[in-house]
């Protein structure tokens, strides 16, 4: 029997054995013009394909040249700020009726809304047993992990799970869309309770609130929240509800449909490229960045001390020495990101709302200072602004919802795009999705067992 300490030391040799033998020469991309990340040399993204869900307007085309221009969001051609005016001018809450748009591609009227709602509100309950067997049991330290395997699981406790007929698909996703906020507070209260170590308590979903509202019950111990919360995270919900086909998590939604894969399969590998650091996972990234931040600079007004801390993490001397300053940049965005212009309103309600403005005023700050302390640090001209991430931790932190679930509630507003582009793909499709790989191994012959040689003693 081998020892733990032997085991772990053969798995250490194989991992380097395995990643020396996975490092290509970075000049044969050049050399075949493979497009790295799916990216043009300009930044662009390369199309391939086609969608009426979403749209990112980031640069202009003049006589040739890419002209960066100020961000622009659009759900099935409308644009996010006139969206999220129309909401609340009118003092309405957006989730469900931008769920709406985006799945049938038109704004409902109150008749359709409704109809939405109801379906919503009577879908949000879990299978019988199931919050015992598959959320309780076996809790994860990360709750996107608890996510993706109640999903999965909800294939088992569906009587057609494999069909992807438009009817069975609908009624699948709208299931989903309406047991995500469950399921990721469920998930997140089994860890707070098996490896925290805390209370446990499960509040029932009411079926007179949306979905904001519930989620805040669901997480609360009083189940109480203000009207201001309840529409932030509403807000929140909204502009992170849909980006476009091509965003990764949306990518793996078309290129796992095309298959033919079940809808769980789909959205579980959709929820698995979400949880990543570049991706859904930046929030929390920005939140801790900015709390460390606020740690280390003493005078949260001083802009030389705040411009030479965020300079420490771009040279990697400070917070994860990734060199990434969290929030800043995007793959698409360039001028500005409107959802991050959205968001810093709200932001700064609720800041002066819980009393927290200072706070509040250093994170400004160090959006208006960060684009040129990347350009000095850099030594380049690439137009950078704060992305959704930079205030959206800042705004889940003031409404006392744990970092754990920054990400998760990710998940809970862009099931809603998924769940367009899924059916988008089964439309409209029609081929598997399918990319080239160029193999740059050598041609080699099989050596026999007895002929082969250790490396190291080959060395």
């Amino acid at each position: 029997m081998i020892t733990e300490s032997e085991k772990k030391r053969i798995i250490h040799e194989m991992a380097e054995n395995s990643a020396a033998k996975a490092r290509i020469d970075p000049t044969l991309y050049e050399k075949y013009s493979v497009k790295r990340g799916l990216r043009n040399e300009d930044g662009t993204g390369v199309l391939v394909g086609l969608t009426e869900v979403g749209d990112v307007f980031s640069y202009i085309i003049d006589g040739g040249d890419r002209i960066p221009v100020e961000g622009r969001l659009f759900y099935r051609g409308i644009s996010i700020d006139d969206l999220v005016n129309g909401f609340y001018s009118k003092k309405r809450f957006g989730f469900e009726e931008t769920v709406y748009l985006l799945l049938f591609g038109e704004l409902p009227t109150q008749d359709q809304l409704d109809q939405l709602e109801a379906i919503l509100s009577s879908s949000r309950e879990l299978p019988p047993s199931f919050t015992e067997d598959m959320i309780l049991k076996a809790p994860s330290p990360d709750i996107m992990n608890k996510l993706a395997r109640s999903v999965l699981a909800l294939y088992s406790y569906d009587k057609n799970p494999d069909a992807i007929d438009i009817d069975n698909v609908m009624r699948q996703c709208l299931e989903l869309i309406a047991r995500f906020p469950v399921m990721a507070a469920y998930g997140f209260m089994a860890k707070r309770h098996y490896v925290d170590k805390e209370s446990l308590f499960l509040h029932a979903p009411r079926p007179d609130y949306n979905t904001a509202q519930n989620l805040l019950y669901m997480i609360r111990a009083d189940g109480q929240f203000t009207e201001l919360e309840a529409r932030v995270l509403d807000l929140a919900l909204v502009l992170h509800a849909e980006h476009g086909g091509g965003n990764n998590s949306t990518f793996v939604t078309h290129a796992v449909t095309s298959s033919g894969s079940d809808t769980y399969s789909t959205i579980a590998a959709a929820i698995g490229s979400l949880k990543g650091p570049q991706h859904g996972g930046a929030s929390g990234k920005a939140y801790d960045m900015l709390q460390d931040l606020s740690s280390n600079v003493k005078n949260w007004r001083n802009e030389g001390e705040i411009s030479d801390y965020l300079a420490k993490i771009l040279r990697k001397e400070a917070f994860d020495k990734s060199g990434l300053i969290y929030g800043i940049g995007h793959a698409v965005y360039t001028v500005s990101d409107p959802r991050t212009k959205l968001l810093r309103d709200y932001a700064r309600a609720l800041a002066y709302e819980a009393g927290r403005e200072e706070e509040y005023e250093l994170y400004t700050l160090a959006e208006r200072l960060a684009p040129q302390v990347f350009h000095d640090v850099k030594k380049n001209d690439k137009i950078v602004c704060a992305n959704v991430d930079f205030y959206s931790g800042f705004i889940y932190d003031m409404l006392g919802i744990a970092p754990e679930l920054f990400t998760p509630i990710f998940a809970v507003a862009r099931i809603a795009g998924w769940s367009a582009h899924r059916i988008e793909e089964l439309v409209s499709g029609g081929r598997i999705i399918r990319p080239a790989y160029k193999c740059v191994q050598k041609r080699r012959s099989y050596m026999p067992m007895e002929q082969r040689q250790d490396q190291d003693q080959e060395a």
